[in-house]
């Protein structure tokens, strides 16, 4: 029976197997298979000679350049752009470039290593006796705040046994990583002295060190506090202010040589959810993190040890934290692996016009998409539906 269908194949993994059941020989399908996927880049501030000799080398290849009229018209000297073509378009290009001037041969090595990161499949981090593969399954970062004013679940643990009693239950349920913090950042948190925040954490991570062998990260700003956690037995450094707020937090990352979650933030929790305003958000938290990691590299920080975080409901509007979670694929670019918290966020309660409490099914349902487009670790309340919904994410879509 004759039948016209389209396609809905977005890996290529499946795009090579439509090709192998109708038959095509094996070096048919290496040919074509490249030119199956259409792939959009945007490259940001770069001289518009250069956009324009792009544009006509696409066009050439036979993709296209989009510009904008000021720059094609000689208005302005530095423009943004949008590639579009497919992979075999960009293998092309980037051999032509190679050849040209205006500093578009180190273009070319920088578009290959972009989609080389975006590619990727599989990332490793090792340090001190541990590892994480991330690209095989996703990883569970279970919440633990010994708070007495995080949004969700503010003082049911300040006590030790109940907070070690958290950890065990949800390393039980599936945890990877428990995730230690004593200082509340919900929007109008007010901040907390170092000792403090000290008397509230480093009891629990060395209660929960004693009892248990999952990974634990510290949820702080402070250098003084990483410090000590990691002493006490914390192994991962998750910092919201991405390494600005205190200035000494970048020696204690590399004294001791462990991982560090890099997480965008627009302002300060206190103020940070006061009418947030983005002329383009996605672009501004990528440049952020770009910046950011080669902050960290440049100050002696291991590259292969970073973790990035969007910051989801941190200084973000309802339509910012959807468009992250929509294209959260966008910063594989960046080549490190992806952190994202959706759990219990206001954002879902705007939605569904629920309490923190209640707001389970939309996690789940900001979780499955961030686990399609791309995230690697999911921070969350509810670990044991989340796990579940992981390993069913799993399955489908890596």
């Amino acid at each position: 029976m004759k039948a016209i269908r389209i396609l809905d194949l977005k890996h290529n993994e499946d795009i090579v197997e439509e090709f192998r059941k109708i038959g095509v020989h094996p070096q048919g399908i290496k040919i074509m298979s490249p030119k199956t996927q259409s792939v959009i880049i945007r490259i940001d501030d770069i001289p518009a000679v250069c956009a324009n000799v792009l544009k006509q080398e696409m066009l050439g290849l036979g993709g296209d350049v989009a510009v904008s009229l000021r720059a094609i018209s000689g208005g302005e000297e530095r423009t943004s752009c949008i590639l579009i073509g497919c992979w075999k378009h960009y293998r092309e290009l980037i051999s032509k470039l190679r050849f040209q001037p205006w500093g578009l041969d180190t273009l070319a090595c920088e578009i290959k290593e972009v989609i080389k990161d975006y590619t990727r499949k599989r990332i490793e981090i090792s340090w001190n006796g541990h590892r994480l593969n991330f690209g095989l399954r996703t990883f569970i970062m279970g919440i633990l705040n010994v708070t007495p004013d995080s949004f969700s679940d503010g003082g049911k643990y300040l006590h030790i046994d109940r907070a070690v009693a958290r950890a065990e239950e949800m390393v039980k349920e599936g945890a990877d990583i428990i995730d230690v913090g004593g200082e509340s950042t919900r929007p109008g948190a007010k901040p907390v002295a170092v000792d403090e925040e000290l008397s509230r954490v480093i009891p629990v991570i060395t209660a929960i060190r004693k009892r248990l062998k999952v990974l634990i990260s510290i949820d702080t700003q402070k250098a003084e506090v990483a410090r000590q956690a990691i002493e006490a037995g914390a192994d991962i450094i998750n910092d919201v202010s991405a390494l600005r707020a205190d200035s000494e937090m970048v020696r204690v990352v590399k004294r001791f040589n462990v991982p560090v979650i890099l997480m965008h933030m627009k302002g300060r929790p206190r103020t940070m959810q006061r009418n947030p305003h983005y002329n383009d958000v996605i672009s501004e938290i990528y440049h952020f993190l770009k910046e950011r990691i080669n902050w960290a590299k440049k100050h002696g920080i291991d590259e292969n040890k970073i973790i990035i975080d969007p910051g989801i409901g941190f200084g973000k509007a309802l339509d910012h934290n959807l468009e992250i979670i929509r294209r959260l694929r966008e910063f594989r670019s960046l080549g490190r692996p992806i952190l994202i918290g959706t759990s219990r966020k206001s954002f879902i309660g705007m939605i569904l016009n629920l309490p923190p409490q209640e707001r389970l099914n939309g996690t789940l349902a900001s979780c499955a998409l961030a686990i399609t487009n791309g995230a690697d670790i999911l921070r969350v309340h509810d670990v044991r539906e989340v796990k579940q919904l992981a390993k069913v994410m799993d399955k489908l879509v890596r």
